[in-house]
């Protein structure tokens, strides 16, 4: 039986009519677009590799089990595949308005929980692909993952035979569900202690409780503090996604002149974006600090789909005017936060919380709550291939990603990374940030403002 982890199944449960939690890859891509007898085609070749697609999702009786994954007996390529167009010029406000339709309907749960468009009708003979996701089947590494299982590495790959899917699994009866969900409530809880009192723990394990625990003070600290009110959550489930790129040599120009990561040069330039914008409404003072998810990846090498993906908090220090200082002030807490692994730590409670997996439909919709007046914002890199990708022979020409706006993030920023570019898709609430672009169009001026602005070094 194909059981959900604790992760996954949350995601599941959180979701609502306002807050869909689907995630989305929005690919542009070399001309002339496929026809659909083509993509049908080339997308049933790949589909052996990636099993959920053909699978949807039960919930067990009472909540006793988390839900499993079973084969859709009813599973049909055209409930899948979707063709549409974007009208002229066709160029990237268009495509923008379309992803923001798409992504503001939920996905159908009877079906294989997936979705994938064909969009014509950009510019200079180019179309757009839109593969779309719940997050409770992949987080955004698996998804990256998962783009690489679809995609081809050379124009020209060789062809396997058409395969002949199995024939659908009926699944477990719910009796078998509710038996096997009740082993689950009682047996995991208990197997767990009688392997944790068989053997000592580990002073390694020790020793990041310790540091995780004496790391909640300070976690505490932050996301007690006054937020900014006109970036609470979504008003309703309408979305507005934006988009900006930058050169991923700049971002790594800055960090080899400063030091830190990447993912903290990146996350220096959102800050930017964000005290644009909190000037243009004029909520910005040299005080203010943008409360931030940032999710940490705790995938293991070979892992499968689903999510194994962790988080810490972290503020934007937006107040500051200095661009190099607000770099350091990142660096610092980043530092911090994977000293003390709070991301560590939370990727634990969630395994502790799947223990007793009657409370998880109950609790994840308390998360979401509570959530609401704690992040103002998430912002999640994704590392990509840097070598080219293709579909069906059309060339990647550049790959957006989308994630949704929940848990109380107003607006949320994904970066992918593809052959020396950082691609950047923002989303937000249609009817509360039609400003969107002001953050959007800051984000690639502020590697150029930290490259050339004062000469000091930061340490």
């Amino acid at each position: 039986m194909d059981r959900m982890n604790a992760l996954d199944a949350g995601f599941w449960y959180a979701e609502s009519d306002r807050e869909p939690l689907h995630i989305a890859s929005i690919t542009v891509m070399e001309g002339p677009p496929p026809g659909p007898e083509e993509m049908t085609r080339v997308i049933a070749a790949k589909l052996p590799r990636v099993p959920r697609a053909r699978q949807r999702v039960r919930t067990v009786p009472l909540h006793l089990g988390t839900p499993v994954w079973v084969d859709d007996p009813r599973f049909s390529f055209d409930r899948h595949l979707r063709r549409t167009a974007v009208p002229a010029p066709g160029g990237m406000r268009e495509l923008q308005d379309l992803v923001g339709r798409i992504m503001s309907r939920r996905l159908d749960p009877a079906r294989p929980l997936w979705e994938m468009w064909v969009a014509e009708g950009l510019a200079g003979g180019r179309w757009a692909l839109i593969v779309k996701v719940h997050h409770c089947v992949v987080d955004g590494v698996g998804g990256s993952d998962l783009l690489t299982a679809l995609f081809d590495p050379e124009p020209d790959p060789e062809r396997d035979p058409d395969p002949v899917p199995p024939p659908a699994d009926p699944g477990p009866s719910r009796l078998a569900l509710a038996l096997n969900g009740l082993g689950q409530t009682v047996g995991r809880p208990v197997g767990a202690l009688a392997r944790r009192l068989a053997r000592p723990p580990r002073a390694e394990g020790l020793r990041e409780a310790r540091e995780f625990a004496g790391g909640l003070p300070h976690t505490v600290e932050h996301i007690t503090r006054q937020s900014v009110p006109s970036l609470r959550g979504p008003a309703g489930p309408d979305r507005r996604w934006i988009t900006a790129e930058a050169d991923l040599n700049d971002a790594k120009a800055v960090r080899r002149e400063l030091g830190g990561t990447v993912n903290d040069v990146i996350l220096a330039a959102v800050t930017q974006g964000f005290r644009e914008l909190l000037t243009a409404r004029g909520e910005l003072n040299d005080r203010t600090r943008v409360r931030c998810l940032v999710p940490v990846s705790v995938r293991g090498g070979g892992a499968p789909l689903g999510n194994r993906v962790s988080g810490v908090v972290v503020e934007l220090p937006c107040g500051e005017s200095n661009p190099r200082l607000r770099l350091a002030a990142l660096r610092a807490q980043m530092n911090e936060l994977k000293d003390t692994h709070q991301a560590a730590g939370a990727d634990a409670l969630v395994r502790l919380a799947g223990t007793a997996p009657t409370l998880l439909a109950p609790a994840s919709r308390a998360v979401m709550a509570v959530a609401r007046s704690v992040f103002q914002t998430a912002v999640t890199n994704v590392p990509g291939p840097q070598d080219p990708l293709y579909v069906a022979g059309r060339k990647v020409l550049a790959l957006y990603p989308y994630v949704p706006v929940a848990a109380g993030a107003g607006i949320t920023a994904a970066i992918f990374s593809y052959v020396g570019r950082l691609y950047f898709g923002i989303t937000g609430d249609l009817d509360t940030t039609p400003d969107l672009d002001i953050l959007a169009s800051a984000i690639p001026e502020a590697l150029t403002d930290l490259r050339s602005s004062s000469p000091y070094r930061v340490r």
